[in-house]
């Protein structure tokens, strides 16, 4: 397949009636459920396939992503997207990738991304009518790179600390570290009945949006074949597995992002002090539209500085900077792809030695039985005399770090314990497994910031819970854990770590919500579709949740106190009074999932093992699933080979008319995976649809 330039892809944006031709040594396969399989002989051109598959089924959405990166969101969704615009110039991503990427990617890796991105264009060029904005085409490669980093960002929690900073709430506050879901176990052949080792893929995130999963399976003549989830404008799998490995993600809460207070000359316009002499700060205007009248674009400017910490910020309390760790390197969508590339654990750990991913944690798990778990990340060596997780004092180069990281093997990680299981459910990195296996927590985490040794979420601990029980455990058993809807004995979460005074108050005390305290005391903490006080508890949680971040209180070891606890149960119950006229209601009637003509009960909730977080409709009739429980990929690796099941939240598709918008949506309800297989003729003989992607032809 020839390689596509950007000349002629600019004459292509210019003819009125593109034309287009088939690429017939690219396949794609769609099975019973659309899912895309996509094959060819160069991994190049399987990822002009994959993104040829993820514009048919989500082109709307990478179009979002990408006009964000351009600074052009602003123009087609108003005043939502010219915040987003502003947000992503603000961070400088695109002065980053500009100066780096040619010398950061290696020459096996930047075909397959220029392919991925000819793939988008080219889809884009003969689909003119699905196009959002004429003018964000054509896509660069710098351009998906940016995509990566804002992910990455967003990911390593990053932006909370601009949000804060813009705000005003940084200022004498410990920075907030809020949690983000997903689920990752890894169980040994030592512990499994049928002696295969076990993978659990189980990744919470928004429902539907950019970060929401894609399903794809890639394989090519050069050694791919990899199944799992990648993102719309994902060049390749993010987790999932091969058929010698596989792996998930898990956010984790290392210290990813610093805050600095500059201070600035009394009487000298913007120039602050740094090691005893005064700098004078750059100025940067950053332009974008705004779209009004649906058809009028006004522009608009914003001005921000740039100190020797990065982009810098005034505020009515003062000018503050910003430094983070997603924004020192565009490695991560080539050590994605050498991720999905390797075929043992040697390969995968020369892979992860990249440090192109800047944060999450990995719990891996292959066919000889190696099981492994790390809390990744690019953490900076830091000054130990500093509290790096409060605002820095930014007036010294002692608080300034460079681009000198730790090695990955000084990160907390475990690697085939005794005890046959590794895990992660955003809880800290120091219980990753048996406690005589598990990482233990050194005087280097004073600047790596990760959550300190008993920071654990009520996901992590009802895991430990149950796999107590087992000396060995059936794959049955594995999914039953899984799948688990219950609360643990013990409620916490590492913002709420004593969350369980919901559950003992005084109903004598509290005579006004003595019915509220009365079933939350007799609850299960189960969160089926019978039960009848899961939307009391859930309700109380959002109340709870909201009312501490208002008050700037929802950090890392935050607790309640009885009259926050209190005060969340008065609002739900007048919230469900409201809204249902009783308190005590199935869990089924009021948390739906909902899209298109589809609504159907949801059950799980907020960091149970199955987790699922919901909001209620515009017109407050039900709970709908928002995030929480989305693609789930279950794995086990035995001398046979290895087998995958899976599902998808909604389907394949997010176009409304696809017969895929939905399809997977009532499976999903009820705790149903989809075999799947790594076996292209077993594709095929089960093939619905098979046809070749385009190119434009001038």
């Amino acid at each position: 397949m020839r390689n596509l330039v950007f000349f002629s892809l600019v004459l292509c944006f210019a003819c009125s009636r593109p034309q287009g031709r088939l690429l017939t040594d690219i396949k794609i396969v769609r099975d019973e459920f659309g899912v895309p399989h996509i094959k060819a002989p160069t991994d190049r051109e399987v990822a002009y396939g994959l993104a040829w598959a993820e514009c048919e089924d989500d082109f709307r959405t990478l179009q979002e992503q990408m006009l964000a990166v351009r600074g052009l969101l602003g123009r087609v969704k108003g005043k939502e997207g010219i915040f987003i615009d502003f947000g992503v110039k603000f961070m400088g991503l695109r002065e980053i990738v500009e100066q780096d990427y040619e010398q950061a990617l290696s020459p096996e890796f930047k075909p397959v991304l220029q392919q991925f991105v000819a793939g988008v264009n080219n889809y884009a060029a003969l689909h003119p009518k699905e196009v959002l904005l004429k003018k964000l085409f054509p896509l660069t490669l710098q351009d998906v790179l940016m995509g990566y980093s804002l992910g990455l960002v967003t990911l390593s929690g990053a932006t909370k600390d601009l949000q804060q900073i813009l705000d005003g709430s940084i200022v004498g506050q410990k920075k907030s570290n809020f949690p983000a879901g997903s689920n990752a176990i890894a169980i040994s052949k030592k512990k499994t009945t049928d002696g295969k080792t076990y993978l659990a893929i189980n990744s919470h995130q928004p429902l539907e949006g950019w970060y929401s999963w894609y399903e794809a399976h890639l394989v090519s003549d050069e050694g791919m074949n990899i199944l799992g989830g990648t993102f719309p404008g994902g060049a390749s799998i993010f987790l999932g597995a091969n058929e010698q490995l596989g792996w998930a993600h898990t956010v984790n809460h290392a210290d990813f992002s610093d805050v600095y207070a500059l201070k600035m000359h009394p009487k000298k316009k913007l120039q602050y002090r740094f090691d005893g002499n005064w700098k004078k700060l750059e100025k940067k205007r950053y332009k974008a539209k705004i779209k009004v009248l649906g058809f009028l674009n006004i522009p608009i400017g914003r001005k921000v500085y740039q100190s020797v910490y990065g982009p810098t910020f005034k505020t009515k309390k003062g000018f503050f900077a910003w430094r983070f760790v997603a924004a020192h390197s565009v490695r991560a969508a080539e050590q994605w792809y050498w991720m999905n590339k390797a075929n043992n654990f040697q390969e995968f750990k020369a892979a992860l030695e990249m440090q192109g991913i800047p944060c999450t944690n990995i719990v891996y798990a292959d066919r000889e039985d190696n099981i492994y778990y790390i809390s990744n990340g690019r953490l900076p060596r830091r000054n130990p005399n500093y509290a790096w997780q409060e605002v820095l004092p930014g007036d010294t180069s002692s608080t300034l770090w460079t681009n000198q990281y730790f090695p990955l093997d000084s990160l907390p990680q475990v690697l085939n314990p005794e005890s046959g299981y590794v895990f992660n459910m955003n809880n800290t990195p120091f219980s990753a497994s048996a406690a005589a296996d598990t990482p233990k927590e050194t005087p280097a985490n004073t600047v790596m910031g990760y959550q300190e040794t008993g920071l654990e979420t009520n996901r992590s601990a009802r895991f430990m819970e149950l796999i107590a029980q087992y000396d060995r455990l059936t794959y049955e058993d594995f999914k039953s854990i899984k799948n688990d809807i219950q609360y643990p004995a013990q409620l916490m979460t590492p913002e709420l770590t004593n969350l369980e005074i919901l559950l003992h108050l005084n109903p004598v005390v509290y005579p006004d919500i003595a019915d509220a305290i009365k079933l939350l005391d007799d609850w299960d903490r189960r969160t089926d579709f019978e039960n009848t006080t899961a939307p009391l508890f859930m309700t109380i949680i959002r109340e709870l949740v909201e009312k501490l971040k208002a008050e700037h209180r929802y950090h890392r070891a935050g607790q309640i106190n009885e009259e926050d606890a209190v005060a969340a149960i008065r609002a739900a119950k007048k919230q469900l009074l409201k809204r249902f006229a009783r308190i005590s209601l199935p869990l089924g009637e009021v948390q739906r999932h909902i899209r298109g003509q589809v609504n159907i009960p949801l059950e799980g909730g907020p960091d149970v093992l199955a987790a699922m977080y919901s909001k209620p409709t515009k017109d407050g009739r039900y709970d709908k699933g928002f995030a929480g429980d989305s693609y789930i990929e279950l794995v086990s690796f035995g001398e046979n080979g290895v087998a995958i099941e899976s599902i998808n939240v909604y389907g394949s598709s997010a176009r409304p008319e696809s017969p895929h918008f939905t399809d997977q949506m009532e499976m999903f309800t009820n705790k149903q995976l989809k075999p799947m297989t790594l076996d292209w003729e077993a594709v095929l003989k089960s093939a619905k649809k098979v046809y070749s992607p385009m190119e434009v032809v001038y």
